[in-house]
């Protein structure tokens, strides 16, 4: 692999440039996914996998499968029901991951095992208490082990920009004798820069002598807001894959951004000169279909996807935009899937006009769901003089909870307030076909409400962590949108609810939470790599 050095062509060159390719490794669903808050169910894992799929990402990592039975189902569902990208499962030097993630990932057509160990000298003393013969060797048996398996072996050393060089150059020879055929080097905690990142790079192409039969990969952490810029200086010095996530979500600070990567990749090809297979109008929908699951919205001021990013406010931009769209725009909206408008729908819009929006959004919804959600938006329409693009996710995603989490469904919510009374509430709720009725008071309406749910629910233990509410879209008929947290033990659910009523849309929230607290259960995570 070259180094990718060289001067970026002069003004007015106009040679055709022969590029490389940069293989395309989303970790949404491994690393994003296990940071607090960003959990998914395996119905919305694998509806993400299928968009990753239509975003044409070369692999997909679609979890840890050793880390409980819900990371491992997920994994092995997607392997089962997404061909076209490799699905690759995540694996501790151990052989009992390697064959728990061989179980899952062997039905894709497709499969990769991806193990690693750390090779920092803080990491070995601390956390392993092994000697660097001994990671180095245990390197060796991982890679021999999963070669068992398949051929496509990834293994990674974990918390590489802390590593001596020459140690890393050890290992990294050592794995590719054993077997592997993507090396990884990551920067897992985010300490380096790009000049010294970069240099690492060079320095492995250097020194590790069977170099080139592997495919160097990057991933790296954005604890100094350097993910991206670090991970382009790797591409430049030979790193042929990245490792990345779509909107940066992943622990801590998160990881390099999908959608940074490839769009400065193709609006700067001149000056890097490689390609990605993405198709970029994907990952505007991409973005929204994971703020949708997660009910977490990214920054306005985001770089490609946020709500800013090709709004021009200031006079003497708005004038030379009209006058001609590249004095500031670097790259066309439409290139990522940004329409740049809303379809404003009304209740005189039909199916067709509703299910085409939602395809357009990225969002697919088929027989009862569409049915339900249908008719909602046109309740909503008699309601609101508008409907927006925001309004029909939100309805979208109204529907996919209540499909999905139905062991307790909210059907009535009944609140008093008043300035010489104190707030009281009662909720009634359908729980396994039967309807359950509590009647309290609280601090507030909600605090009301809330108490009265985990009475019903048998949830007193569980814990408010995290309460907020927004407008889903402009204007006071606009839709509330609610997202609760709630912790019980030692496990966390985020729950999300919408609904012209703010109240009611709090209320929706807490119970949904209530629904992913159930069956937390099975999707506690036993370890948490942060590769």
């Amino acid at each position: 692999a070259g180094a990718g050095h060289g001067p970026p062509p002069g003004p007015g060159r106009r040679n055709v440039i022969m590029t490389e390719k940069i293989i395309i490794f989303d970790t949404t669903l491994r690393d994003g996914e296990q940071s607090p808050g960003f959990s998914l169910n395996m119905k919305e894992k694998i509806e993400f996998a299928q968009l990753l799929k239509r975003l044409n990402v070369d692999i997909i990592e679609a979890g840890f499968p050793i880390s409980s039975p819900g990371d491992f189902e997920s994994v092995k569902a997607i392997a089962q029901q997404v061909e076209g990208p490799q699905i690759c499962g995540l694996a501790r030097a151990l052989e009992k991951d390697i064959d728990r993630c061989w179980e899952a990932v062997q039905h894709s057509k497709r499969p990769r095992i991806h193990t690693f160990i750390a090779t920092s000298q803080v990491h070995m003393e601390k956390k392993l208490k092994k000697t660097q013969k001994e990671v180095r060797d245990l390197a060796v048996q991982a890679v021999k082990h999963a070669r068992q398996y398949t051929e496509n072996v990834e293994f990674s050393t974990e918390d590489a920009s802390r590593t001596e060089r020459d140690y890393i150059c050890e290992v990294v020879e050592a794995a590719i004798d054993a077997g592997a055929t993507t090396i990884n080097i990551p920067d897992t905690v985010g300490y380096s820069n790009p000049w010294e990142f970069g240099d690492l790079i060079a320095y492995i192409f250097e020194k590790v002598s069977n170099v080139s039969q592997a495919v160097i990969s990057v991933h790296c952490h954005n604890d100094l807001g350097l993910a991206v810029a670090n991970s382009l200086a790797a591409i430049r010095n030979g790193a042929r894959q990245v490792e990345c996530t779509i909107n940066g979500i992943g622990e801590r600070a998160g990881n390099a951004s999908l959608e940074e990567i490839v769009m400065n990749i193709k609006t700067r090809q001149d000056f890097f000169q490689f390609h990605t297979d993405v198709n970029t109008e994907h990952i505007y929908p991409a973005s929204r279909m994971l703020t949708r699951f997660t009910g977490i919205s990214v920054q306005p001021n985001k770089a490609i996807v946020g709500a800013n990013a090709f709004a021009h406010e200031a006079g003497i931009h708005q004038d030379g935009i009209l006058k001609e769209r590249t004095t500031y725009e670097i790259m066309r909206p439409a290139a990522v899937g940004w329409t740049g408008s809303s379809m404003v729908l009304g209740k005189h819009s039909g199916r067709h006009a509703f299910v085409s929006r939602l395809s357009e959004l990225g969002v697919t919804l088929e027989g009862p769901a569409l049915e339900n959600a249908f008719n909602a938006f046109k309740e909503l329409a008699d309601r609101k003089k508008t409907v927006f693009d925001e309004d029909l996710i939100a309805l979208a995603d109204e529907q996919t909870r209540s499909v999905e989490q139905a062991r307790f469904v909210l059907q009535d919510l009944f609140i008093k307030i008043g300035p010489d009374m104190k707030p009281s509430a009662t909720v009634r709720i359908q729980a396994n076909g039967e309807s359950l009725e509590g009647s309290g008071t609280g601090d507030g309406a909600l605090d009301a409400a809330f108490s009265i749910i985990k009475q019903l629910t048998g949830m007193q233990d569980a814990v408010l962590a995290d309460y907020n509410v927004g407008a889903v879209t402009v204007g006071t008929d606009a839709q509330g949108s609610a997202r609760v947290v709630l912790k019980k033990d030692n496990r966390e659910a985020v729950g999300r609810g919408t609904d012209t009523d703010v109240i009611r849309a709090s209320v929706k929230a807490f119970l949904n939470a209530v629904n992913r607290l159930c069956t937390a259960a099975e999707r506690e995570k036993v370890v948490t790599p942060s590769v």
